[in-house]
């Protein structure tokens, strides 16, 4: 179907008091992340236990392909913007992330496979959540409760993932783990392409129907707002480089360190990865009703305080592990799986109170002609912080646990603080009562 032919999708349309294409979005993304966290659930298992890699050099390949998945998404969303429109970088994107799992399947080509999915994602990735802001008009009270339910399809995704390819990859072999996330991301492709005409048209194809004349160069207001959202993502670089660490470190300590026997059955390390996703949707809607509360008394938080919110919680959730840590130091046996529960929980709070808040944020006060590539811009940070978490995990082997859970915590801590003492300066640019919010 051309994209010019695609109508913007009216209330008459809606499916539970929000557009359809929401659901044709939330789909396709549960799906898209199920191949990615499937994918990331075995692979720092898969270059230790299968390509015979030191844990050091895995951790480094870890955080260098997780930091690139988020570094490509700013280019991606600039094709989309100025070049492709939003929804033919995501096709492209996931054609590209589909080869990339199917080549998993073989060792040799270890590398290139990385590649093609770093490349896919980065087109996949900010497109997608670029056309659920487009789903609903200027000052829409409906929007940020759209990020909320798009996250838990993210988290629904991320939540079966590992159980699938986690338990296929450990218990059955490697290459059928990496199987199942291909098809995964050829599903979500499917569902995507099929519920075309319930989406909003592209930002590129609108602006031409209109004979948009604006001019490329940002105006004063708008070059606030964009510095606002690039100081904002700064300092979330270290809020995502210690909760990175959970696909990294934590995965190491919850296959070395921590009993996983079940009523005489030892289960899966990967399976603790899904009890993030599945901490998502269990807390969404306690978070957003408490939000409401908050909201209805006039003492709901700021966004960039939500943020800081988040980092500290975040913290919290590090601090928990250091008994563990010491625990298992004093007597060398494996730990309560509780622990992880615990930590997960924490980590998950903070998680809520930062990422879909952030993701809104973006859609609410970009200009809209490069809405697109700003989303790539706070994706930036999830690249650097994916690094980061790299890097970090490189003194795993080097110092006592219980000191690194430490030192993730103040790196927390410190994230928190400084979006605190920058909530000030952003106000004259992020006030949610602008015209843009």
């Amino acid at each position: 179907m051309p994209e010019e032919s695609v109508q913007t999708p009216t209330h008459k349309k809606d499916l539970w008091g929000h557009p359809r294409g929401l659901f044709v979005l939330f789909l396709t993304e549960m799906w898209e992340r199920f191949s990615y966290y499937g994918m990331r659930a075995i692979l720092v298992y898969y270059m230790v236990k299968h390509l015979m890699f030191d844990q050091g050099y895995a951790s480094h390949i870890y955080g260098l392909y997780t930091g690139l998945v988020y570094l490509t998404p700013f280019f991606g969303g600039i094709l989309a913007d100025r070049a492709w429109g939003q929804r033919r970088t995501v096709v492209v994107g996931g054609v590209l992330m589909a080869i990339g799992h199917f080549l998993m399947a073989f060792e040799s080509l270890f590398f290139p496979a990385l590649g093609f999915l770093i490349l896919g994602n980065g087109a996949f990735k900010p497109n997608i959540s670029t056309q659920v802001g487009n789903l609903y008009p200027e000052n829409d009270p409906r929007r940020d409760r759209a990020f909320s339910i798009f996250y838990v399809g993210i988290n629904l995704g991320a939540f079966f993932s590992p159980l699938v390819c986690g338990t296929l990859g450990e218990l059955y072999g490697w290459h059928w783990g990496f199987g199942a996330a291909g098809v995964g991301m050829v599903v979500g492709l499917t569902i995507y392409l099929s519920g075309r005409k319930w989406l909003a048209p592209d930002n590129l194809t609108t602006r031409a129907r209109a004979g948009d004349t604006t001019p490329t160069r940002l105006s004063p207001d708008e070059k606030g707002r964009v510095a606002g959202l690039i100081a904002v993502g700064l300092v979330s670089v270290a809020f995502w480089a210690a909760f990175e660490q959970q696909g990294n470190t934590i995965a190491l300590w919850g296959d070395a360190n921590t009993d996983r026997r079940l009523l005489g059955w030892e289960f899966p390390a990967s399976w603790f990865q899904s009890l993030n996703p599945a901490f998502v949707f269990l807390c969404t809607p306690l978070i957003t009703t408490f939000w409401g509360r908050q909201s209805r008394a006039d003492r709901e938080p700021s966004a960039v305080t939500k943020m800081a919110i988040g980092c500290f919680l975040l913290a919290c959730g590090f601090i928990v592990m250091i008994p563990a840590a010491m625990g298992y130091s004093a007597d060398g046996m494996p730990v309560s799986s509780m622990w992880l529960v615990a930590f997960t929980l924490l980590v998950t709070l903070g998680e809520l109170y930062l990422s879909p808040v952030g993701l809104s944020l973006v859609t609410k006060i970009s200009p809209p002609r490069i809405v697109s590539m700003m989303m790539g811009t706070w994706f930036l940070a999830s690249f650097l912080g994916n690094y980061g978490a790299g890097f970090l995990g490189a003194y795993w082997e080097v110092i006592p646990k219980h000191a690194y859970f430490l030192m993730i915590a103040l790196i927390g801590f410190a994230a928190g603080v400084a979006i605190l003492l920058i909530q000030r300066p952003l106000k004259r640019v992020m006030v949610e009562g602008k015209r843009y919010s």
